[in-house]
């Protein structure tokens, strides 16, 4: 029986579709899902149970809905012993029930009964020489299919012929191997030669397939989570509002790449990872330079404000002499040299212009009242030069009033020179109000 009935397939379906309906991805997604499905319909074997139904999805879809996965699990399910055991019941007499027992595949029943009445035992001989010759026959077919596969369906099918052989060995008893019953031989052409040693070689082959088909699985399954890791890193990417989400996706891009690369180079899973790492490496380059750009023009910004911060403490609690001036003055110089080198094509280019007309603006005020303090410190000190003329001429005996006043005048000019707002701003407002006041009295 295949491992998922028409039921329990039906309702998954209906889940994955409404699930799948509301997801920007959900296309490639489900399709993924529906081949673990179809794989699990396609096997043989006992029927698939609730963890294994939900280990299909949950990967992929964690908001899947429990209660139809439990649905699905419980439409599965076999009917139970009892049940059959019913069923049975109700159509086996008497006679069909001794039939069976002496059918039964021991040799101290089966051997009494062979001396005494051998066709009674013809059912259990049609039986073994069905499973021997299927048995033989699906060895072969399953080898040809899993060790010389040149795709999934191979493996697939090879996966279904492995199962069939081993159901058919099994129904071959070992004491039977190498026992030819002369009267069924005397009805039917003999022809098998199936010892135990042969036994052994194709139970172990099928085991070694068994095993292969089990890498294979796996591989297929690390490659088809690996495929969903990268689908989701690139939405995760694109949705993603801030540098750091977009260079955390890329991290998580780039592990599942590297998953990819991890796939064993002999299953049919590692020789389809090349060119998916391919493409998906093309595409996580476009995307990482773009990021590694953008965060190199961050830092720009980022130190460009840093600069800033630094001007702008510095300017504090003005006046300041002209050396702290210009100090500031190439503080922002530094700032405005870093947003210049932010791309034109780079995300960050409109708040790096928007900051750098800022600065220019800052920055010319800062020469600004960096040339006002230089003018007005010049002008303070010519004027401290004039006070010094004058006093030599108020100091003679007979000092010239006319020159006196035309000294205090320049002296004037000069302290008038002086603008607001510089370190010589106060003592040349004291000095300008003296050289009024004595200019006064002279005239």
């Amino acid at each position: 029986m295949t491992r998922l009935n028409d039921r329990a397939f039906k309702i998954l379906l209906e889940e994955l579709d409404k699930i799948s309906s509301k997801d920007p991805m959900g296309k490639s997604l489900r399709e993924i899902i529906l081949k673990r499905l179809y794989r699990l319909r396609q096997e043989q074997g006992p029927l698939a149970s609730y963890a294994e139904i939900r280990d299909q999805v949950i990967d992929i879809y964690p908001q899947f809905s429990q209660q139809a996965l439990q649905a699905a699990a419980k439409a599965n399910c076999s009917p139970g012993f009892l049940s059959q055991f019913a069923t049975v019941a109700a159509f086996l007499g008497t006679g069909a029930a001794a039939i069976w027992v002496v059918n039964l595949p021991f040799p101290m029943i089966r051997k009494p009964v062979a001396e005494v009445a051998p066709m009674l035992l013809l059912p259990s001989y049609l039986k073994m020489d069905r499973d021997y010759r299927q048995a033989t026959s699906l060895v072969e077919q399953a080898d040809q299919l899993v060790n010389n596969a040149t795709g999934s369906a191979d493996f697939q099918l090879g996966a279904e012929k492995v199962t069939q052989a081993r159901q058919h060995l099994e129904g071959l008893p070992v004491w039977f191997l190498g026992y030819q019953p002369q009267f069924y031989c005397s009805f039917f052409s003999c022809t098998w030669k199936f010892t135990f040693d042969e036994f052994e070689v194709a139970r172990k082959s099928i085991g070694r397939m068994e095993a292969k088909l089990f890498q294979e699985q796996n591989a297929q399954k690390e490659l088809e989570a690996a495929e969903v890791a990268i689908t989701t890193a690139k939405q995760q990417y694109q949705q993603a509002k801030t540098l750091e989400g977009k260079l955390q996706a890329i991290e998580s891009w780039q592990a599942a790449i590297d998953r990819l690369a991890q796939l064993p180079p002999e299953t049919l899973a590692g020789q389809a990872a090349p060119p998916k790492i391919k493409a998906a490496e093309r595409d996580l380059n476009k995307v990482s330079g773009f990021a590694i750009h953008t965060e190199e023009s961050g830092n720009l910004i980022e130190a460009a404000k840093a600069f800033a911060m630094q001007a702008a403490v510095l300017s504090q609690n003005p006046p300041h002499p002209v050396t702290q001036w210009e100090q500031i003055a190439k503080l922002w110089e530094d700032a405005i040299n870093l947003l210049q080198q932010v791309p034109v094509n780079n995300p960050g280019y409109i708040e790096a212009q928007t900051k750098l007309a800022q600065y220019k603006t800052n920055l010319g005020n800062i020469r600004t009242r960096a040339i006002a303090e230089t003018e007005s410190t010049a002008a303070l000190k010519l004027a401290k030069q004039y006070i010094a003329d004058w006093q030599e001429l108020a100091g003679a005996k007979k000092p010239d009033i006319g020159a006196l006043a035309s000294k205090l005048q320049s002296i004037i000019n000069e302290l008038e020179k002086v603008q607001p707002g510089t370190t010589a701003t106060t003592e040349a407002s004291e000095l300008l109000t003296f050289a009024q006041e004595t200019l006064k009295k002279l005239q």
